[in-house]
């Protein structure tokens, strides 16, 4: 421990983080700079510069910074582009957000000289594994310090205990036991533990934060466009967005109708089944809207190559390999097929769902003239069917044929 003399906190300024960084200055006897990353949460992020202060944190080392645009044009929309449902449902929206903690961990380490960096994750999640793969990636000679995984405190009454003994400041709220934990960015936030570890138990009303319920949202539709250049949102209602602007715009919406509630069962890294709570409401109307504008401008082939490939590149962002040469392969085709995802989709939102009523493109494969049911004025000769039907049906006959002797 005594090589350790800087470290880099992932900090937010809560009672856990708080902890760990009084923990490592007490244990390592080292010095702490904090990250704050402003990721579009939605909370005041100067306290926690206040608090850093308290506990002893020099006002050159303590980083607060706004990474909202970074965050959805360099992270979020690369993987919407794929499509990425972890399982068939999860928008990955706390998977997507760690390697880019962990890059701005890792920068502020080589800036500042330190020689470790640190997290608040627990022993039995996926966090720590994403924040870890993601920086050792970045700089495979750094030491990454998991105190969840190093000290004794193992239960809360204990952790408030050990900040109290350390003089660790804890809030009034903090002293009873949370009924559950979440963590928030732009794209989604997501509620885990107490009150939702039974599967079967619905989820209570009061854990929902960013939506409201469906069957209070408006009675009456809201009909809104999203415009696609090269596979990325662009324009809302006609309206040119930058890319954060665009889903924090989105996420209004979702909000009002009761958009992108997901219960979900899901597989962890490390081995364990969780029951999750995600609510992604500016996520998922951008997700249909993606795939609306593809259904027209996509090829076949390259339509259903991506949908084959895209379960694995969501699992690699869910286990944490963003920074991985596989990923940034599959990135790389994902993003080529994304040349000509041009044009503008039309949707409909309506207490809880976002659906797609309308899609047009200039680069458009649909051909109305081939598949109308009226004269399509020679465009296409029906009778070629029955050769093409022939040649597949070949091998079936012949295997109907043996089979029956």
């Amino acid at each position: 421990m005594s090589d350790i003399k800087r470290v880099v906190l992932a900090y937010s300024g809560g009672l856990d983080t708080s902890v760990i960084l009084k923990w490592l200055q007490v244990t390592y006897g080292c010095e702490v700079v904090t990250f704050t990353a402003d990721l579009g949460q939605g909370e005041e992020l100067e306290p926690a510069r206040a608090k850093a202060e308290l506990m002893g944190v020099k006002p050159e080392h303590i980083y607060i910074d706004d990474l909202r645009e970074e965050f959805v044009r360099d992270f979020v929309f690369p993987m919407m582009r794929a499509n990425a449902r972890y399982e068939g449902d999860y928008l990955l929206g706390t998977s997507i957000a760690r390697p880019l903690i962990s890059k701005r961990l890792i920068e502020i380490a080589r800036e500042t000289g330190a020689d470790a960096v640190a997290h608040g994750a627990t022993g039995k999640g996926n966090d720590q594994v994403r924040f870890e793969l993601s920086a050792y990636a970045l700089d495979p000679s750094i030491k990454v310090i998991a105190p969840w995984r190093e000290w004794d405190l193992a239960s809360r009454t204990a952790l408030i205990a050990w900040a109290e003994a350390h003089q660790v400041p804890v809030p009034k709220d903090k002293r009873g036991e949370s009924p559950f934990s979440t963590d928030a960015n732009m794209l989604h936030t997501s509620s885990e533990g107490k009150v939702l570890e039974d599967p079967w138990a619905e989820v209570p009303d009061y854990v929902f934060s960013r939506t409201v319920n469906p069957e209070d949202a408006p009675d009456v539709p809201e009909y809104i466009t999203i415009d696609f250049a090269k596979g990325d949102g662009v324009a809302l209602n006609g309206e040119a967005m930058s890319p954060a602007t665009l889903l924090e715009a989105l996420n209004e919406l979702g909000r009002k109708h009761g958009i992108g509630r997901l219960d979900l069962v899901e597989n962890r890294f490390v081995g364990m089944k969780s029951r999750g709570m995600y609510e992604t409401p500016g996520g998922t109307i951008y997700a249909a809207a993606h795939r609306g504008i593809e259904s027209i401008t996509l090829d076949r082939g390259a339509a259903h190559l991506k949908d084959e490939l895209m379960p694995k590149y969501a699992e690699l962002i869910y286990n944490g390999f963003w920074f991985s040469p596989e990923r940034e392969m599959l990135q790389a085709a994902i993003d080529l097929s994304q040349e000509k995802v041009n044009g503008t989709v039309r949707l409909k939102l309506y207490k809880g769902l976002a659906s797609v009523v309308g899609r047009k493109s200039d680069d458009s494969l649909y051909s109305e003239r081939h598949v109308t049911f009226e004269d399509d004025a020679g465009a296409y000769d029906q009778k070629d069917a029955a050769g093409f039907i022939k040649l597949n049906a070949l091998r079936l006959r012949l295997l109907a044929q043996r089979d029956r002797g």
